[in-house]
């Protein structure tokens, strides 16, 4: 098996709240779907196909989180909804490319999905694990 180039790890990535930790670890798994055809050199035939599951699965997401935030009264709902949608615009340019047959998936693809995913975890979405447990969301 291809090494993955991203792994779920509790310690690093992990919010607390189960439903959301369940989701990164599904996108994490995708990402390395797409790492995978490109290490077989498969990303042309696989990747169209994989980044339409990749955006479709991080719209779903994106609007579990938001309608957490806006049942909680979550303050910093505006920013963080704004980095939502800047990602899936990058995701939805990936996907036109592809489908075009203009992306040739390589490392600066994957590293791109890789540092945004783990950047975005680490950095916005620690921000609401407060928030959130104090809405006993789990």
């Amino acid at each position: 098996m291809a090494a993955l180039l991203m792994e779920w790890n509790p310690a690093t990535l992990a919010t607390g709240i189960n439903s959301v930790d369940q989701q990164h670890q599904k996108l994490i798994d995708l990402i390395n779907r797409l790492h995978a055809a490109m290490l077989k050199g498969r990303s042309r035939d696989e990747a169209p196909a994989i980044l339409n599951d990749l955006a479709d699965y991080t719209v779903m997401h994106f609007k579990h989180e938001e309608d957490i935030f806006d049942r909680i009264g979550y303050a910093d709902s505006v920013a963080h909804k704004k980095q939502h949608a800047d990602l899936v615009a990058q995701v939805a340019d990936l996907q036109d490319d592809a489908k075009a047959g203009k992306l040739a998936v390589g490392m600066e693809t994957m590293e791109f999905l890789k540092s945004w995913l783990t950047d975005h975890i680490q950095g916005a979405d620690f921000k609401y694990i407060d928030a959130m447990k104090a809405h006993n969301i789990a």
